[in-house]
């Protein structure tokens, strides 16, 4: 069985994983009088999502009820939001979250540029057809409605999916590099468009070799000369693929130390970003937080979240108590 790549995630295929076993606690600590949060926390944090798929599964078989349903009706509040996001296979956890970053009134841009800044075309395929199939709505067309401007474009462009492979060509590398000068020089909504253009579309090798480029022929840092440059989420976005380049562990510990600081612990932006990266990197992300900021990822959701809901952040991002 698959579960990911775990040399960097937190969360593993549990090795003595018994289905029906579980099922049973399960159904005891949700169907029974009250409900028993701190064997949730203890099952569905400590499995990967291929085995939780597996549970919900065979809790459908043993007791005709569908799992999500029954966390959906049993709890409530910010831990609710973290048990059931649990459950959903990564593809449809990303459309899950951006076709909530987008209904209702105002959009969450910081989410989109999260999960499409950081996401492979592999990802975004896979993404797209749960949001059609979950939700019956073309993702594409739901960003274009929801958004507008340069950052509208290259949302449109990041979610295409055409990010290119291969091997970096010294050479383009270096004409990309001067494209790029001459956009942040000019910055007409032609140069906008190449801007986006080729940090939507080339392949991170490309990119991180255009990126010396640029500090070469322009003597700054093209991630200085975006922020100097360019304003509103189009910059956001710039910068958050620039990051994501170089490397995606330290872009999320970025923010997860502005969604606990800056905003007064944004849960929604938390809870994302430990689910969807649990698998994959979660553990580089905590040591990159800890070097950048000093205190432990530990130390600051300890200092922000409480109760049960702090308790399954925790199990999220390994229970490593070393690091308080």
């Amino acid at each position: 069985m698959f579960c990911g790549n775990y040399v960097q995630g937190t969360i593993f295929p549990n090795p003595n994983f018994d289905p029906m076993m579980d099922v049973q606690l399960l159904g005891g600590a949700l169907q029974g009088f009250g409900c028993d949060k701190d064997v949730l926390i203890d099952i569905l944090t400590q499995r990967c999502n291929a085995q939780r798929i597996m549970i919900a599964q065979a809790y459908g078989n043993l007791y005709g009820r569908d799992l999500l349903g029954d966390l959906k009706e049993n709890l409530d509040g910010h831990f609710k939001e973290v048990m059931v996001g649990l459950m959903y296979p990564p593809p449809l956890y990303d459309a899950h979250e951006l076709w909530h970053a987008m209904k209702g009134v105002g959009t969450d841009e910081n989410c989109l540029i999260d999960i499409l800044a950081s996401r492979t075309p592999g990802d975004i395929f896979q993404m797209k057809e749960a949001f059609q199939m979950e939700y019956g709505n073309n993702l594409d067309q739901d960003i274009y409605s929801e958004t507008s401007g340069h950052f509208r474009d290259a949302l449109m462009n990041l979610v295409q999916g055409t990010r290119e492979e291969g091997y970096a060509d010294p050479g383009m590398a270096a004409q990309d590099a001067m494209v790029l000068w001459e956009a942040c020089q000019r910055r007409t909504g032609e140069h906008k468009n190449m801007m986006q253009m080729i940090l939507c579309n080339k392949n991170y090798q490309q990119l991180w070799m255009v990126f010396q480029e640029f500090q070469n022929v322009s003597g700054q840092d093209i991630a200085t000369a975006i922020s100097e440059c360019y304003d509103g989420y189009f910059q956001q976005l710039l910068l958050a693929i620039v990051s994501c380049v170089r490397d995606k562990s330290s872009y999320f510990a970025y923010r997860l130390h502005s969604a606990i600081h800056d905003f007064g612990f944004h849960n929604k932006t938390v809870i994302r970003i430990l689910i969807s990266r649990s698998e994959i990197d979660l553990m580089s992300i905590r040591q990159r937080y800890k070097e950048r900021y000093g205190k432990s990822l530990f130390h600051d959701i300890k200092h922000f979240a409480s109760g049960h809901y702090e308790k399954a952040l925790l199990a999220i991002c390994g229970g490593d108590t070393q690091e308080f």
